[in-house]
């Protein structure tokens, strides 16, 4: 089997949180006095790291923030969400994720999680679904200055887990990236990952333009084939290069 790792994203994908994250920055908005326009927050933020939300946000409306001034927001954002998830009886974890997890692992395939969300935020979720210990690592938006749908995640969740995994060599073209959004299959694409694409966020015909599969439920995603097309990419990716 050529495919050797699967790498989730987190919000989107693992966790129908979107109305959480708006509400959130909604508020965060008014206390700068501030205010959301009507879908600015899925135009602006979905798919894009905290960091690149809120400082989008605030330039539209002629603020600079100083790192020290971000790094409070985002703090004080990350504080809300935390506070949000805990008071939750049950986590908006989407159908069918644990369940394919499993399917994963069974597989002996690695997993990784990409995300522009916070360390705090992924870490808590995953502890308190019982996901964690299913993650090899996680590279979150307090790892990097650049946002999907630049590819600086997932080139570095490769690097991380071939230096978890030296005998591994793990090649891009040998990962899947699950993603719900337009900059997250960009940023996958860029790194030269496949994208299976879950209709969680935009509907099927949307992301199906983008994504190499598109699927609107995680059982419908067939691993096996995903692993002989990633062979198939991988003998053209080859022979490219040799052609070179």
């Amino acid at each position: 089997m050529t495919l050797k790792a699967v790498l989730f994203d987190f919000n989107g994908v693992i966790i129908n949180d979107e109305s959480i994250h708006e509400k959130i920055i909604d508020r965060l908005m008014l206390d700068e006095n501030l205010q959301l326009k009507r879908g600015e927050f899925r135009e602006v933020c979905l798919g894009k790291s905290d960091r690149a939300c809120i400082t989008e946000l605030l330039k539209r409306r002629g603020r600079y923030l100083t790192e020290t001034y971000l790094d409070r927001l985002l703090r004080g954002k990350a504080k809300a969400y935390q506070e949000t998830i805990n008071s939750l009886e049950k986590l908006p974890i989407y159908p069918g994720v644990a369940e394919f997890i499993d399917k994963i692992r069974v597989s002996g395939l690695k997993m990784a999680v990409v995300s522009g969300a916070m360390r705090s935020d992924i870490e808590l979720v995953l502890e308190r679904s019982g996901l964690a210990a299913n993650f090899e690592l996680i590279v979150a938006g307090d790892d990097l200055m650049a946002s999907k749908p630049a590819p600086d995640g997932y080139l570095l969740a490769v690097e991380l887990l071939n230096q978890k995994y030296p005998e591994f060599n793990l090649q891009a073209i040998e990962c899947l990236a699950l993603e719900d959004t337009f900059a997250g299959i960009e940023a996958a694409k860029k790194a030269g990952i496949q994208v299976a694409g879950v209709t969680h966020t935009y509907p099927f015909h949307m992301i199906q333009r983008q994504a190499n599969w598109t699927v609107d439920y995680f059982a419908d995603l067939e691993l096996d084939r995903v692993a002989q097309l990633c062979s198939i990419a991988r003998v053209h990716l080859t022979f490219e290069e040799g052609e070179a």
